[in-house]
């Protein structure tokens, strides 16, 4: 029958050999009174051989993992498609489930920085690029004609032998000249050897040229530059000699900038349930075990004059919040204002010290250094809890992953903006025609899932949020995203247990068919 699931003879649990036809594309509500046998329908029936005609479907090798699943007791169902259930089930209580992998919005993500991020130098902030032996015949080819330009590579000299046994070593391999502020040397003619010393590096020149937009010229930079990268262990300098003396322009087939050697993006780099990403501090998890600041100022409407600092106190410890007293003034600290009120600066200042007075983390290191006496190991115990990670700031990554950005964000920026604002971002974000074309596909399943959580009413939650957190109804909502994405390429029968934490999901589904 056209537009209908069919069924005949069903009987599960309580049906007693029920036989009725459900319409597709339909929102359909099965009711009836406790023990009908509405979930023995619903899902020991429809939803289990749905689920078992898709695993029959699959190759041998396939199924040989999954088990064998049984039929369900019924005589005849047909028109039946793919069936996803969502459970009504507590939410995850895995440490490292976050909404952004409950959605598969954050695999997507990473598989956006992979594709197209843009690495950027913490130093200067430049760009990092892998150059190629094309890179250095554009920027030749860009030079007026005349110009001369001397290629060399970089050549550090041994320790292990003398400076003449080097040259005379560059010399059998076919060098003859060395080039030093613009000027080039031969080697055959150095008298004296004083000004070059073992571990430095000497500018072996690979070729000279005076620039002529030809092909053979080309050709021959070409060449001159993929051996200057295999002698220079893949560096290789361009030096451009003009009226006004000469300038350098440094080329490097390996991905560094600013003596820094990066690593080009994977989608590992930016899983922190990856070794490869994960922050090498927590492992991925955003928390450690280390001082609560809750603990070591339960009452932050007080200030450091009135004891805020509870570890501070007795005759003891006092010494060190005296000596933070006697000379804030000199540093303008305000021992009187109630903590919470203290700017970000203060707090840190008061956490990490200065040179006229000891911070609370200088404290608590005191603490570890004496813990072979039983009473400071207590101390130490009183405070201890789970903390935000030092080192990563809670984001779960390394710190090379922060290096890569998208249209000028980072990963750890995106997964901390509330899902509203996330998804005006995606959809207004501004590529170049290459990037576009790699993205385009990866920007739909991301900004289709956006879409989906802010109808159903969670744009105020982050993607970093962890799953754990969450409530019933957030939880059920969010278990509807990645099925709701399969809908896009596949037609799907979706079955809910009681969802009226869904009441938002049922308005969607029904505008959609």
């Amino acid at each position: 029958m056209q537009g209908f699931i069919e069924i005949k003879g069903a009987r599960v649990h309580n049906l007693k050999n029920t036989s009725l036809n459900i319409p597709r594309d339909k929102l359909v509500v099965i009711t009836g009174v406790s023990g009908s046998g509405k979930s023995s329908l619903a899902f020991d029936t429809i939803y289990a051989e749905g689920q078992r005609r898709y695993v029959e479907s699959l190759s041998s090798y396939a199924r040989q993992f999954l088990g064998r699943m049984n039929k369900p007791e019924v005589d005849f169902i047909n028109g039946i498609p793919p069936a996803i259930a969502i459970e009504q089930k507590v939410n995850s209580r895995n440490p490292r489930s976050t909404v952004g992998t409950s959605t598969e919005i954050y695999d997507y993500l990473r598989l956006l920085f992979a594709r197209i991020g843009r690495t950027y130098s913490p130093v200067s902030g430049k760009e990092v690029k892998k150059h190629s032996v094309d890179d250095i015949v554009d920027f030749l080819a860009s030079l007026p004609e005349g110009t001369k330009v001397i290629i060399t590579s970089c050549g550090v000299i041994p320790g292990n032998i003398e400076v003449p046994e080097y040259f005379s070593f560059l010399i059998k391999q076919g060098f003859s000249r060395i080039e030093t502020d613009g000027e080039i040397i031969k080697l055959d003619e150095i008298q004296s050897f004083e000004g070059f010393r073992a571990g430095e590096c000497v500018n072996i020149v690979i070729d000279r040229l005076i620039i002529s937009h030809t092909a053979d010229n080309f050709s021959r930079a070409a060449d001159s530059a993929q051996t200057a990268f295999q002698n220079g262990k893949g560096f290789c300098q361009a030096v451009i000699l003009d009226d006004n003396g000469y300038r350098r322009e440094n080329f490097s087939n390996l991905f560094e900038a600013d003596g820094i050697r990066f690593e080009e993006p994977t989608e590992y780099l930016f899983s922190f349930n990856n070794p490869i990403g994960a922050c090498p501090v927590c492992e991925g998890y955003s928390k450690i075990i280390g001082i609560d600041e809750n603990l070591v100022v339960p009452n932050q409407n007080l200030s450091v004059y009135e004891d805020a600092i509870v570890c501070w106190k007795g005759e003891t410890m006092k010494k060190w919040k005296e000596r933070l007293i006697e000379n804030a003034e000199l540093f303008n600290f305000p021992i009187h204002k109630p903590y919470y009120q203290l700017t970000a600066e203060q707090k840190h200042l008061l956490w990490k010290g200065n040179k006229y007075f000891y911070g609370i983390d200088r404290f608590f290191q005191h603490l570890e250094e004496k813990k072979y006496k039983i009473q400071y190991r207590v101390l130490l115990s009183r405070y201890r809890g789970k903390t935000i990670c030092p080192e990563c700031k809670g984001s779960r990554l390394r710190k090379e992953a922060g290096y890569v950005k998208v249209s000028g964000f980072t990963i750890q920026e995106l997964v901390s903006v509330p899902i509203g604002k996330l998804y005006s971002i995606f959809t207004g974000i501004a590529l170049n025609e290459e990037d576009s074309k790699i993205a385009e596909r990866l920007l739909k399943e991301i900004t289709v899932r956006l879409k989906f959580l802010i109808d159903v009413g969670l744009a105020y939650l982050t993607l970093d949020r962890v799953s754990s957190s969450l409530s019933g109804g957030e939880s059920q909502r969010i278990n509807l995203s990645p099925p709701w994405g399969a809908i896009l390429s596949a037609r799907c029968t979706f079955l809910m247990n009681q969802a009226l934490v869904s009441i938002p999901v049922i308005q969607i589904c029904s505008s959609e068919f």
